[in-house]
């Protein structure tokens, strides 16, 4: 596994000798070990004396990746989040223009819960976990989803102007969190951040919503970090952004 670990570090064969020396294995150790993992293609030689990750882990990565169930993934986490702060988690995908919420915790306290329903949907500019998409669409994408749905309001904080929903994205990609002010549901307010799978790729957004006067300060902190957790699970590195 350390033989491994080192030639994914690099983007470059690793010849024996520096193997050897970085996973602090004797050469003839190494060796030995490099053509068994070779025989199986994990490793493959492109040079003789050089080694690099071979297509077996490509194959391996795939069937990972295609077995991996996002909610059976989150929920620990968001699980983990309900019983540090006692409020609704919730976990939102996007489709096409709207949000499409497939897990969440229940408060058990909170009356405000319409929105927020597994199965519920919502359109992306009035929820925190749909501004995290928008922000990561180039602005032409923003303009032609402005275009297209109007921008409806549903309460008097929404955002129906063009400037003020880019104005919001903007400040989401500093920040890497989204809000939700009562936009959506008057009294009810939600921060959200990003997963993202091991591409990279934004997948999901992991938000926690509460009425209004519950808010605390430390919410935004507490979801980015969970959010983290779950991308980490996923096999995304922030090297990767």
């Amino acid at each position: 596994m350390a033989l491994l670990d080192v030639l994914a570090e690099s983007p470059d064969p690793v010849s024996l000798k520096t193997l050897a020396q970085r996973t602090g294995l004797h050469p003839s150790t190494a060796h030995r070990i490099l053509a068994s993992l070779t025989g199986k293609h994990f490793v493959q030689r492109p040079d003789a004396g050089s080694y690099q990750l071979g297509i077996r882990l490509l194959e391996l990565g795939n069937l990972v990746k295609n077995r991996i169930n996002l909610r059976q993934i989150a929920l620990p986490f968001m699980q983990q989040l309900h019983e540090q702060i006692g409020e609704s988690v919730n976990l939102g995908i996007r489709h096409g223009d709207e949000i499409i919420y497939i897990e969440r915790t229940s408060a058990g306290r909170s009356l405000v819960r319409v929105v927020y329903l597994v199965g519920g949907r919502a359109p992306l500019h009035l929820t925190s976990v749909g501004k995290l998409f928008l922000a990561e669409d180039p602005p032409e994408a923003v303009r032609d989803y402005a275009r297209r749905t109007g921008l409806p309001g549903k309460t008097a904080h929404s955002l129906v102007t063009l400037a003020a929903l880019e104005k919001d994205l903007e400040r989401i990609r500093r920040h890497q969190v989204g809000f939700d002010d009562e936009e959506a549901e008057v009294g009810l307010k939600c921060v959200a951040a990003p997963i993202r799978d091991d591409e990279g790729k934004l997948v999901a957004g992991l938000s926690v919503s509460a009425p209004t006067e519950r808010h605390q300060e430390d919410w935004p902190a507490r979801v980015r970090q969970t959010a983290a957790a779950i991308s980490e699970a996923l096999g995304y590195r922030p090297s990767q952004r």
